[in-house]
């Protein structure tokens, strides 16, 4: 991504034109590249682009869904003059949007699709073990008391967080209780059922001191988004969505704790840089659609990207201020945990919309600036994060 000294020549150069969606279910039918082809199709439709317009592709996977080449091979791209595909999970999911951008702005491809299709339920679970041990030295010392999982890990640094901070369980459930209300007024959600505070103390445990709703859904679908020159987006069916600014950052693999402190995310490092970049603060956020793999890591991003002080997350979710009508909304369609989990991409997705003013009953207000982010740098040793602004 451009560093401040070149962010203006990467800001609002580039445009989210199209935004297409899958049914969200715990049983597709079909494959993740019937999936992605047929979220592609929905956003360039919605874009009022074909095919024929497309010359690159861009997505992330972590060995669970179809190439990118032969993504591009069965949308007929003969030509593909740009090609992203990217491993890696959540912590990458921001950095495909931030890297199409970056190839239209530079004038390297017109129209390139990203997306994340994925059969997360019924084919290869996400929060399972059916899946090759990760490329780390540290997990052979890990796996023979067990120690795989996406919930063990995330559990880890849930109970640091916690401790350091007298984080409770109700502060927790709070977030899966707002992003639940949301969920309400979405159409595409899996989960619309109202969600009480006793609904959420008397779910299972999966691993302490996560509860079943503290765990985003495994889910089967698709989102695709197409990026394309901010000039020519002007020209297309709906308001261009620009993006202003975009940033990588790097992690720790919670196998070597390499950072030294489970409580703070690689999320306070790329803040600056992403907010230089884009030319904002944290104050003209108006929405943020913050990576929730897991209740606790929304909280920590509250703080990691400069809402509030470092400890005081469970406070500001408290007073009310992420609500739809606070002063920082977030994950405003429900979140992964009750939307469903696309790996990222559908949080970009709602963010566009919110820009565009195309929600409905869950709109927030005059929503002019989102914020996206991918995980916040645990697990894979990466983090990625993009701004958005609606067009004048």
């Amino acid at each position: 991504m451009p560093n401040a000294s070149t962010a203006s020549e990467f800001r609002d150069r580039a445009a989210i034109a199209g935004v297409g969606y899958t049914e969200l279910t715990a049983n597709s039918g079909v494959s993740t590249l019937t999936l992605a082809l047929r979220a592609i199709r929905a956003a360039l439709d919605d874009a009022g682009l074909t095919t024929a317009d497309v010359d690159g592709v861009a997505c992330h996977r972590v060995g669970d869904s179809v190439q990118a080449a032969l993504v591009a091979q069965s949308l007929g791209v003969r030509d593909v003059r740009y090609h992203l595909d990217l491993w890696g999970g959540g912590s990458t999911s921001a950095s495909v949007v931030g890297s199409a951008a970056m190839a239209v702005a530079t004038g390297f491809a017109e129209c390139v699709v990203c997306w994340r299709a994925i059969n997360a339920r019924s084919e290869f679970r996400m929060g399972g073990t059916g899946r090759s041990a990760p490329d780390t030295l540290e997990f052979q010392y890990q796996a023979p008391y067990g120690y795989f999982t996406p919930p063990q890990q995330f559990a880890m640094a849930a109970r640091a967080y916690m401790d350091a901070f007298g984080v409770t369980a109700e502060d927790l459930g709070r977030v899966a209780i707002g992003q639940r209300g949301n969920a309400l007024e979405n159409e595409r959600a899996m989960m619309r059922k109202p969600l009480t505070m006793d609904d959420y103390l008397a779910s299972r445990w999966i691993v302490e001191p996560l509860r079943l709703f503290d765990c985003c859904l495994e889910t089967d679908g698709a989102v695709a988004l197409v990026v394309v020159p901010a000039e020519r987006a002007v020209d297309l069916r709906q308001v261009p969505v620009l993006v202003r600014g975009a940033a990588y950052g790097g992690g720790h693999t919670l196998y070597s704790n390499g950072r030294g402190d489970l409580t703070t995310t690689a999320a306070t490092d790329l803040a600056p840089r992403l907010y230089a970049a884009a030319g904002v603060g944290p104050h003209e956020i108006d929405v943020a659609e913050l990576y929730d793999a897991f209740t606790p890591l929304v909280l920590l991003q509250l703080e990691d990207y400069g809402f509030c002080a470092k400890g005081d997350a469970a406070a500001l979710v408290t007073d009310g201020a992420t609500a739809r009508d606070g002063r920082i909304p977030v994950n405003t369609h429900g979140g992964f945990l009750s939307e469903g989990y696309v790996h990222g991409l559908n949080h970009v997705a709602e963010a566009v919309g919110q820009l565009r003013g195309t929600c409905g009953a869950r709109q927030v207000a005059g929503a002019e600036v989102a914020l996206s982010t991918g995980q916040p740098g645990y697990v894979a040793g990466t983090t990625s994060a993009v701004i958005l602004r609606r067009a004048a």
